[in-house]
């Protein structure tokens, strides 16, 4: 059985004033599907690199990122948009949130993109929004939200279309350690209930203590795999 990501030998250069600066340099890696993952390392070890490149939101120099044994690298722009508006769901450090729309509506919002009618687009939305615990915030925005809410609503957003995998860049950063802590603990309830993997990028040490595999980067490398 394939993996449902696999990475071999990712390299990421970056032409700088006429030098090449090496962000990544042959990372092998293979991803689960359902599989928590946690990266980890200090700020310019190519952490959000990796990220956005498994992500399809960047291009690589050089190596192949394969989803279910497919090299997505063969995909023109726009079947890899759609692909990853089917497949993939992304959470940062900052919500991004629209702030003019209430929670309900914010989360419906990649249902709407996708085609999906506006009433199922709402029961979707509802269902995940009980799931992280929000149900009786729907009608409220951005604004009448805590930190922690916030990105529960961020979180929700990222599941409704049921993707494959989630990236999560950095999600506790503005947070709290408490209020930290239990966004992940949500990753891994929501890993658990929708067969999703989770990737995380991360400096928060409990992320690696719930999850299922850690990797940390320096340089550019992976210097440990559990």
């Amino acid at each position: 059985m394939c993996p449902l990501i696999e990475v071999s030998d990712l390299w990421k250069i970056y032409n700088t004033n006429g030098s090449n600066v090496e962000a990544l340099r042959g990372i092998n890696l293979k991803v689960d599907q359902g599989q928590t993952l946690a990266i980890e390392g200090v700020s310019g070890s190519g952490k959000s690199t990796l990220l956005h490149l498994m992500g399809t939101l960047d291009h690589p120099s050089k190596g192949d990122i394969k989803y279910d044994g497919e090299n997505v690298l063969n995909k023109s722009d726009t079947e890899l948009a759609k692909f990853r508006n089917n497949k993939i769901g992304f959470v940062f450090q900052f919500h991004y949130l629209l702030a003019e729309f209430d929670a309900l509506e914010n989360v419906m919002m990649p249902a709407l993109i996708n085609g999906i009618n506006k009433n199922q687009a709402q029961e979707l939305a509802l269902k995940v929004l009980d799931d992280v615990g929000l149900s009786d915030r729907v009608t409220h925005r951005p604004g009448e939200l805590s930190g922690g809410e916030q990105q529960r609503v961020a979180i929700a957003r990222s599941i409704v279309l049921k993707p494959r995998v989630i990236f999560a860049d950095e999600p506790t950063g503005n947070l709290d350690r408490k209020t930290g802590s239990s966004i992940i603990d949500l990753f891994v309830k929501l890993s658990q209930e929708y067969k999703v993997s989770i990737i995380v990028v991360t400096h928060n040490s409990y992320v690696s203590s719930c999850f299922d595999k850690k990797i940390n980067l320096l340089d550019g490398k992976i210097v440990y795999e559990n």
